[in-house]
């Protein structure tokens, strides 16, 4: 079992292998094997991309992509709705709430 002092570590792991180990003072080695891990994670993730997952066709794009176009414009559609009725549009109508407040004010 290897016994750590310092930068040079004791390894004794029997009468015949007993040894001197010596670390470089180079942080190098640790930038290496963080490269080296960098490089697994980006292969492994275009290695996903490419073979694993499951892409929508173009068709399919098209439709989601009107889905979601339709959708905006009943959103947009509804908001206008609501500016209109409660008088945040100024085009002279004060809305329900302008009327009813000059009602009661």
């Amino acid at each position: 079992m290897p016994l750590s002092r310092g930068i040079v570590k004791w390894h004794n792991d029997g009468l015949q292998n007993r040894s001197w180990e010596f670390d470089s003072l180079c942080p190098c080695k640790k930038i290496i094997e963080t490269m080296s891990k960098f490089g697994n994670y980006v292969k492994e993730s275009y290695d996903e991309l490419v073979h694993k997952v499951s892409w929508p066709t173009f068709k399919e794009l098209q439709s989601s992509a009107v889905v979601v176009a339709v959708a905006a414009l009943i959103l947009a559609l509804i908001v206008f709705c609501m500016d209109v009725v409660f008088g945040v549009q100024s085009m002279g109508w004060k809305g329900l709430l302008g009327y009813f407040y000059a009602l009661i004010g």
